[in-house]
């Protein structure tokens, strides 16, 4: 499960059980608080060892640059 889809269900599941507040406090304000809180949420997640695709990608294609240039250095 991607770090991404762990975010979305931790606030299904938190809109899902405050569902008779959501009646009462607008979904934009719902919205906000997401975008407010989501990046916290995602330092959390990241040190139980998850990180979002794209960092990975990212990552990924430095470690492969840096082996390139290894084998590269090796050569000569």
């Amino acid at each position: 499960m991607s770090q991404n889809e762990v975010s979305k269900a931790i606030f299904n599941i938190l809109e899902k059980e405050l569902k008779n507040i959501n009646k009462l406090i607008p979904i934009d304000l719902l919205r906000s608080i997401e975008k407010k809180v989501a990046p916290d949420l995602d330092k959390i997640i990241e040190k139980s060892g998850y990180v979002k695709k794209s960092k990975y990608d990212s990552l990924n294609a430095i470690a492969q640059k840096l082996e390139e240039r290894i084998a590269v250095l090796e050569k000569n």
